[in-house]
């Protein structure tokens, strides 16, 4: 199977980010128009500052220039996931269970594509959430975007 391309830089940038004793949450490379942006996601135990994001977008930068691996110019943007965090790995989830989540699917179930629910369990590649009161396992394969609902 071929690796995309944001498989590709995460499998560069993923080591750069643990070295510095960070975690890396996740990455978005859209394609679009003459510039594409890269969008990197870290955290840490006790959440980032500006001035951790600010370092890793000089190292990450430097390392991919050097390694000249994303075609013409670039913009790179380091941010937390925030509050309302994307998920990128069903793993990422496992700490979520209990609160609110939305998802994306690619294919619509029962005529739709977005849901809004309880995520209740993660096992393996299927997470279980209940939407409307009605408990669904979705396989990780047929979500588009996962994202957590953060409630005051």
């Amino acid at each position: 199977m071929r690796q995309t391309f944001e498989e590709m830089l995460t499998d560069i940038i993923r080591p750069e980010i643990e070295n510095l004793g960070l975690i890396f949450w996740g990455l978005s490379s859209p394609p679009s128009g003459k510039k594409r942006v890269v969008r990197i996601y870290i955290d840490g135990e006790d959440g980032v500052h500006i001035d951790q994001c600010a370092h890793v977008s000089r190292q990450v930068g430097l390392m991919l220039e050097v390694e000249d691996v994303i075609p013409g110019a670039f913009t790179l943007e380091v941010s937390s996931p925030g509050l309302e965090r994307r998920f990128f790995t069903p793993e990422q989830m496992v700490g979520y269970i209990g609160r609110t989540i939305k998802v994306t699917l690619v294919d619509p179930v029962a005529d739709r594509r977005k849901l809004k629910g309880e995520l209740v369990a993660v096992k393996g590649d299927t997470i279980t959430m209940t939407v409307d009161e009605e408990t669904m396992d979705i396989d990780w394969l047929s979500i588009k975007k996962a994202r957590l609902i953060h409630e005051f």
